[in-house]
């Protein structure tokens, strides 16, 4: 009998029309741990998608939160929808609330569409 092996999801960056990466230049301007924490989640994500709580949250209309808890005490999320064979990084933020701000699921959605066209 053959064993399956677990194929690893792409993962990608949200590129703007300007060519800036926002996710890959938050990540970049975090404290190492924090950096390390977030990106093990990603790589989680890469290996078992699609993968439920409570590492990542279904949002709707396509839209996955992925959830890490930082070693400094804040809470990170990272935004992400499939897209063809990948996953795409839409848009990173730090948590300060229970619900996830307005802001940052209008600016994940916008930039899904985006994609989608």
């Amino acid at each position: 009998m053959q064993r399956s092996h677990p194929q690893k999801t792409p993962l990608v960056f949200f590129r703007t029309s300007g060519g800036n990466e926002p996710v890959r230049e938050w990540l970049k301007g975090l404290p190492g741990a924090e950096r390390h924490a977030i990106g093990k989640d990603l790589m989680r994500v890469q290996w078992r998608w699609p993968v439920g709580m409570p590492l990542c949250r279904p949002l709707g209309g396509g839209l996955w939160e992925l959830r890490t808890g930082l070693p400094t005490g804040r809470t990170a999320r990272v935004l992400l929808c499939p897209h063809g064979d990948a996953l795409v990084a839409l848009h990173g933020f730090f948590k300060k609330t229970r619900a996830t701000p307005d802001e940052a699921l209008a600016l994940a959605r916008n930039r899904k569409k985006e994609l989608d066209q």
